[in-house]
């Protein structure tokens, strides 16, 4: 079992930037692919990015690639989202996923783990 704790969410101008972060249990953390989604309401939940294991590859939707940046911390069990240069229609509620594997998805029913999500405003 993974449990994913984020963190680092809030409300912020159009412009501006926030660093997400998600905490994960388990001692194997090298193992799991994660990956950051997000929702908006009435939408349905859309991959953002994701990161490899041990040697990480970075894979990111094409609304955020060259703006957001995924990174992990194998040491911490912990994976960052920065999102600098904000725009409203990043607002969402953003989830943080795992899966036991070295391939990366941006399908969400192929994640076995999520996070309870933390909430972005992005305001105009």
């Amino acid at each position: 079992q993974v449990q994913l704790v984020e963190s680092g969410g809030g409300l912020v101008q159009a412009g501006g930037f926030l660093r997400l972060s998600c905490a994960a249990s388990g001692r194997t953390f090298t193992s799991y692919a994660m990956a950051w989604f997000r929702q908006a309401p009435g939408k349905e939940r859309e991959f953002v990015a994701a990161i490899t294991g041990g040697r990480p590859y970075s894979a990111y939707a094409d609304s955020v690639k060259g703006r957001f940046t995924i990174s992990r911390d194998n040491a911490k069990n912990t994976v960052y989202l920065e999102m600098p240069r904000l725009k409203p229609e990043d607002t969402a509620v953003y989830y943080c996923a795992a899966k036991y594997t070295a391939v990366l998805s941006g399908l969400p029913r192929n994640y076995d783990y999520w996070g309870q999500g933390t909430q972005v405003t992005v305001s105009s």
